[in-house]
């Protein structure tokens, strides 16, 4: 049986995986543009998500949590990266890029949701 703080990080990687289908949707579709990736915020977003990742990485772990923050750290700091390479690439290498980062959201949501089953 799950019990409430389990549930919670089940259902908080749910939403990873539905993101990351909806980002890599968006990125095959074509439905980008040009002008985003080059605000002030979208850089803000991307080293916020590269220090929480790193933070995640580098924080206090119990022993039987170390490879879910790895998982964690790891996944939210590659996607701060993508999201850094996004903001300086030519136009046309933004749609496979954001199809990665859907990729490492999707990703980082399946190991993540298998590891809250996983037995202590």
């Amino acid at each position: 049986m799950l019990t409430p703080q389990r549930a919670l990080r089940l259902m908080i990687e749910v939403i990873f995986v539905l993101l990351g289908v909806l980002v890599v949707w968006l990125a095959l579709a074509g439905r980008i543009s040009d002008e985003q990736r080059h605000n002030v915020s979208w850089l803000m977003l991307s080293g916020a998500l590269v220090l929480w990742g790193l933070r995640a990485l580098y924080g206090p772990n119990k022993w039987w949590a170390r490879w879910e923050n790895w998982t964690r750290g790891l996944s939210l700091t590659l996607l701060g990266v993508v999201m850094l390479a996004i903001s300086r690439v030519p136009f046309p290498w933004v749609a496979p890029l954001l199809a990665t980062a859907g990729v490492l959201m999707l990703v980082r949501g399946i190991l993540a949701a298998a590891m809250v089953f996983r037995p202590r």
